[in-house]
């Protein structure tokens, strides 16, 4: 039995210029609420793939093997992105007034 490819979604950007980014009040918050549940997703449809292929429900170990990658660049990414507004929150704290 064979399944066709799906398509890859894109990871989506926050438009700098919209309001929802710079309208203040709450506006980081939700960005960031946001790109954290689309990692959790990822990870709990990696988990669920796994779970199916050990349990036999699933056949197709490619499935979970890119459930798995999409989860981990989505993770990597969220990491390198923490670390860097962490290296700009560093440089600012370094600044003198």
């Amino acid at each position: 039995m064979t399944f066709p490819v799906s398509a890859i979604k894109p990871i989506v950007m926050p438009d700098p210029s919209s309001a929802a980014v710079g309208s203040g009040s709450g506006a980081f918050s939700n960005v960031l609420q946001s790109a954290i549940g689309t990692v959790q997703s990822l990870q709990n449809d990696a988990a669920s793939a796994a779970r199916k292929f050990m349990t036999g429900e699933s056949e197709e170990v490619h499935t979970v093997a890119l459930a798995g990658q999409k989860a981990e660049l989505a993770f990597e990414l969220g990491l390198q992105v923490r670390n860097k507004v962490v290296s700009a929150y560093q440089e600012v704290m370094k600044m003198q007034l």
